[in-house]
């Protein structure tokens, strides 16, 4: 297990804190989080992008429908349509992509064990060539080469990332698919929510649209937010903008629900 504490690593640089630096590279701080944040962060990514995805398309059916001042009956029919169709579209297309990834690379690492077992010479010449090319001296591109081929799964995994651009990865096709449709359908409920409310509660009823306007906007905002735990951008920033986005997105729903609605 590395000493250093990735979070912590991130949140230095973001503040140019030398200190805190020191505290991420830290092993008797950081060794016991360390496991526990690998293994929440694993599939954060399919988290946001999922409930982004879900939140923006869902709004825009809600966007469409109220621009075509269609009933209420119509927005859920259709929001819940889209929630299960398109959250099962995202989840497959996350299995599959995640499983055909991880198949090519393990295609690509039995292929690069094969070439240093059978053809040694050649995979040390080009990896010295790989380190002269990121400018180290062809004396030292040697030594290194020389250490890592020392050890074979080393030297394959220094090949994979060098000459192939492959991270190895243990991420679960069916886990990244689960996270993917959970987060997309909670997300995606929330533009329907006051929808649903206003079932139950008709003092609702006459400001609906606008009350699915600002939760959507709240949630888009904190998604925004949060995305700064892939991306590292400033947090305030990747909100305002993921904000924005979404609303550009109803907006233009919005207006071809309205343009529809005159034209038939």
């Amino acid at each position: 297990m590395l000493s250093r504490s990735l979070d912590k690593a991130k949140e230095a640089f973001q503040k140019k804190n030398v200190e805190l630096t020191k505290q991420a590279h830290d092993r008797s701080r950081n060794e016991a989080l360390e496991e526990h944040q690998q293994a929440q962060g694993k599939y954060i990514r399919s988290l946001i992008y999922g409930g982004l995805d879900g939140i923006i398309t869902t709004f825009a059916v809600v966007a469409g429908v109220a621009g075509a001042s269609l009933s209420p009956a119509v927005v859920l029919i259709l929001g819940f349509a889209n929630l299960i169709a398109d959250g099962l579209s995202m989840a497959i297309g996350a299995y599959l992509s995640t499983k055909a990834e991880s198949e090519y690379n393990r295609a690509e690492k039995r292929r690069e064990l094969w070439e240093v077992e059978h053809y040694p010479e050649g995979e040390k010449r080009e990896m010295v060539e790989l380190y002269i090319e990121k400018g180290l001296a062809k004396e030292d591109a040697e030594k290194v080469t020389d250490i890592l081929s020392k050890n074979k799964d080393a030297w394959v995994s220094v090949m994979m990332v060098e000459e192939l651009g492959i991270v190895e990865s243990d991420d679960s096709p069916l886990k990244n698919a689960m996270v993917t449709f959970v987060s997309f359908a909670v997300f995606g409920f929330v533009p329907l929510l006051a929808y649903v409310l206003s079932r139950m509660l008709p003092a609702l009823q006459t400001a609906t649209f606008l009350i699915s306007c600002v939760l959507t906007g709240l949630t888009l905002f904190t998604l925004g937010a949060l995305k700064v735990r892939i991306t590292t951008r400033n947090w305030l920033t990747s909100g305002l903008e993921m904000l924005i986005v979404g609303g550009l997105a109803a907006a233009a729903a919005y207006g071809i629900g309205l343009l529809i609605s005159t034209i038939v």
